[in-house]
């Protein structure tokens, strides 16, 4: 039996779908984006093309969803299917985008370069709890706007996993696309074989971007996945009530998966989002907050119940350093996020409201992941009685340790972690010279990379991949790209 987490009714699930359909109608979805219009207008919406505000049926809204795939495959860049998005499969990668990373040794945060994205990229090859990659950190050392196309340009020269990322702009999109083409060996096998996936990000409340719409289209019309990433921040740009944001989310993703099926009927598309409550002394929006996680547990639940792959922001801390309140909120986070069964969690290493990522952070993480997948595996039946042959076999005698039942499951039983979470006697840490929790990660890190093996690919290909975002970075005046070792 696999545990499981649900905290809304069924008949709460189904009031907040009605009231998220009442809301597509009235006021209905603001859209800046000329071609979703028309694409909303020719699909049996009613739009006020000079508002740009659609109000859309429910006929509508079902149409969509039942041509909406609910599970696809994400293929690692050796061609295997390794992500399935869709039922309670659970999967975790790093929170995206940070404009900060956090150094170990200064204990201060920094702007991330093109080596800081190099080394986290290859961290995440070698740890084996993530399961995709994400474009984690946004690089200070090239122009603000090709950020978005750069660093999926750096990842695809050093990983395997596949990878969610993003764009910031209408035509670097068109450059990703080309990018990942290029790595893939065609669009057709792109298409195919999809092996990354694009987060695309309604404006709370129900308002669409002309950029995030024609992402949005033209991730559909590739046949490439979209992450919906609907955003409310309950009691600043949603309603205060924690099921009022979970309508209000609701309502943008609708909107989102009618506009992907309309571009394109069986296009793959992920309900998901980042929103949080919204911390009225302080301003700010924790990611650590039970509300937070409360939300996202509540609308990955309503996207089960529409049959489609979900996906959240969980994992992360609001904390500015790698301390226990960083330690608390990750575990916290991902551990509800596994037993919702989401998807895709996205989050790991991430820190200060989603704007800063670390390595150290990252590791233990990664330790928080691989017990939260044993929780889920749940208690399994091993062998034909549970202890009733074993325990007449041995009687009294207390001789487990060296019995072979025991040789045989305990790495499947327990979940055995790495040297970075200290489990031995007070003496042997004293003797190991007392340190932290963030120190021996920091020393894992340094462990971990050294057993990152370089990819293999043609020198051809990396002339391509570098001659591509060179072109696009010569637009916004930057001649030469940074230099990229590749060991």
């Amino acid at each position: 039996m696999r545990p499981q987490f649900k905290i809304l009714s069924d008949d709460l699930v189904q009031r907040i779908l009605e009231e998220a359909h009442a809301l597509l109608l009235d006021p209905g979805v603001r859209v800046h984006n000329q071609e979703a219009l028309e694409l909303l207008a020719e699909g049996g919406a009613q739009v006020d093309f000079e508002s740009q505000i659609a109000a859309i049926p429910q006929e509508m809204v079902q149409a969509a969803l039942d041509s909406a795939p609910s599970a696809f495959e994400l293929y690692n860049f050796d061609g295997q299917a390794t992500v399935h998005y869709g039922g309670d499969e659970v999967h975790f990668d790093p929170g995206s985008a940070a404009i900060n990373l956090f150094d170990h040794e200064t204990q201060e945060q920094r702007p991330p370069l093109t080596q800081d994205f190099v080394r986290f990229v290859q961290l995440v090859e070698v740890l084996p709890q993530l399961d995709a990659q994400s474009t984690a950190l946004i690089c200070a050392d090239v122009p603000e706007e090709i950020g978005d196309l750069y660093r999926l340009y750096l990842a695809l020269n050093f990983i395997r996993k596949p990878i969610v990322t993003g764009a910031f702009r209408k035509d670097t999109w068109w450059t990703m696309r080309e990018l990942l083409v290029t790595r893939v060996g065609g669009e057709k096998q792109l298409a195919q074989k999809p092996v990354a996936v694009f987060d695309v990000c309604p404006s709370p409340p129900l308002l669409w971007s002309d950029l995030t719409c024609q992402n949005l289209i033209d991730c559909a019309r590739s046949s490439i996945p979209a992450e919906l990433v609907s955003m409310p921040l309950a009691g600043a740009t949603a309603p205060v009530t924690l099921a009022g944001a979970v309508v209000q989310h609701a309502a943008e993703c609708m909107s989102g998966v009618v506009i992907c099926q309309l571009a394109n009927p069986g296009a793959p598309i992920v309900w998901g989002g980042s929103p949080a409550v919204f911390d009225m002394r302080s301003g700010t929006t924790p990611m650590g907050a039970m509300g937070t996680w409360m939300i996202d547990c509540a609308y990955s639940q309503v996207g089960k119940s529409l049959d489609l792959p979900t996906h959240a922001y969980l994992g992360m801390t609001d904390s500015k350093i790698v301390d226990a309140q960083a330690g608390m909120e990750a575990a916290g986070g991902t551990i509800l996020a596994a037993l919702a069964g989401i998807n895709m969690v996205s989050g790991a290493g991430m820190m200060d409201f989603e704007s800063c990522q670390s390595f150290e952070k990252l590791v233990l993480d990664a330790e928080i992941i691989g017990m939260a997948k044993r929780l889920l595996a749940g208690i399994t039946a091993r062998e034909e009685t549970l202890a009733l042959s074993v325990m007449r076999e041995l009687g009294h005698r207390a001789d487990y340790l060296s019995h072979p039942q025991t040789l045989r499951w305990f790495k499947e039983e327990f979940y055995i972690p790495s040297p970075v979470i200290d489990r031995g006697s007070l003496d042997a840490w004293q003797r190991a010279g007392k340190s932290s929790a963030t120190q021996r990660a920091a020393a894992r890190v340094e462990d971990l990379l050294q057993g990152y093996e370089p990819l293999a690919l043609p020198e051809e290909m990396r002339t391509e991949l570098r001659r591509i975002t060179t072109k696009a970075a010569q637009g916004f005046g930057m001649s030469e790209l940074p230099a990229l070792e590749i060991i």
